[in-house]
């Protein structure tokens, strides 16, 4: 049975929202670059950040989360949680995006991209004992950004393969990022081959230090930009947003901006009682904005 069908007839049986979800390797045995990783992959929820998170992965897999047939736009998007490259936030920016997302016709896959190798059960504290010395922490994760993005472009380029079978225009697939997933975002989204350049790009409240993506050069095709964060980041990121979105514009590439008074960094699909509680909204007015969210047959 073809693998749209399946899915389509999973999410019939599950519920009309797109509750179909299969898990989707990106490579054929072993990641590139990281062969000799023999670790499990692993979960934690009684932690500091008071969240499920996802650590040790080594094999990178898409999870799709699909629209029923009735609200599928064409669209697609991949999400990439963040988590410093030693975990995946995978509930508030990971699996709580793609629900939403689903729930508007967006063809949603949240990306379980390679990470630190954690040494503990407890991965958070493990991290949280390293983020004084943001130097020290972009020394130790330098080995694993490189597959991560590559992870990346490889998420695009394996929707774009499968565009047909998943029902989506392989000229509307897109990616957002959080945090560690929005160094991954503007990884590949600033240097793509036709095969994985994404069609549009919304990372959020990315970290853009030199000492994970070196080279930040607009290219000359770049894709429209929505840009989100917090000016009371906690970790100091909030100029990495804003010099994002100076860059695309002085380029004369399309980009949005939406830089909230309070919300702090990780505010992802979390409810707080305050504005940036409706970013996701503002990136849904965004798509529609943009056509992403007017139906297409694929």
């Amino acid at each position: 049975m073809p693998l749209r069908c399946f899915l389509v007839i999973l999410s019939v049986l599950i519920g009309p929202l797109a509750q179909a979800q299969q898990v989707l390797r990106l490579y054929d045995g072993k990641a590139p670059g990281s062969e000799s990783w023999t670790w499990e992959e692993a979960e934690n929820s009684t932690n500091m950040f008071k969240t499920r998170v996802v650590y040790n992965v080594s094999t990178p897999t898409l999870t799709a989360y699909l629209p029923s047939a009735d609200l599928a736009t064409g669209t697609a998007v991949v999400i990439a949680p963040g988590g410093a490259f030693h975990t995946l936030s995978i509930d508030s920016e990971g699996i709580d995006v793609a629900k939403w997302l689903a729930a508007k016709g967006v063809a949603a896959f949240v990306l379980k991209y390679r990470v630190v190798r954690s040494m503990t059960n407890d991965p958070v504290a493990e991290l949280t004992a390293k983020m004084a010395d943001f130097k020290k922490l972009d020394a130790e994760n330098a080995p694993v950004v490189p597959l991560a993005i590559a992870d990346g472009k490889r998420a695009i380029e394996y929707v774009r393969q499968h565009a047909k079978e998943f029902g989506v225009q392989s000229d509307r697939i897109g990616l957002i990022g959080f945090s560690a997933g929005g160094t991954v975002t503007m990884g590949v989204g600033f240097a793509y081959s036709p095969a994985n350049r994404p069609d549009f790009l919304a990372p959020i409240y990315p970290y853009l230090g030199a000492g994970a993506i070196a080279k930040q050069v607009v290219p000359t095709d770049a894709p429209p930009l929505f840009v989100c964060a917090a000016t009371d980041d906690q970790l100091g990121l909030a100029p990495h947003s804003t010099k994002l979105y100076n860059d695309w514009i002085a380029a004369g590439k399309s980009a949005e901006l939406h830089m909230y008074l309070k919300g702090g960094h990780g505010f992802g699909m979390r409810k707080q009682n305050i504005p940036t509680d409706t970013w996701i909204d503002r990136f849904g007015d965004w798509l529609k904005l943009n056509g992403y969210l007017t139906k297409v047959k694929p």
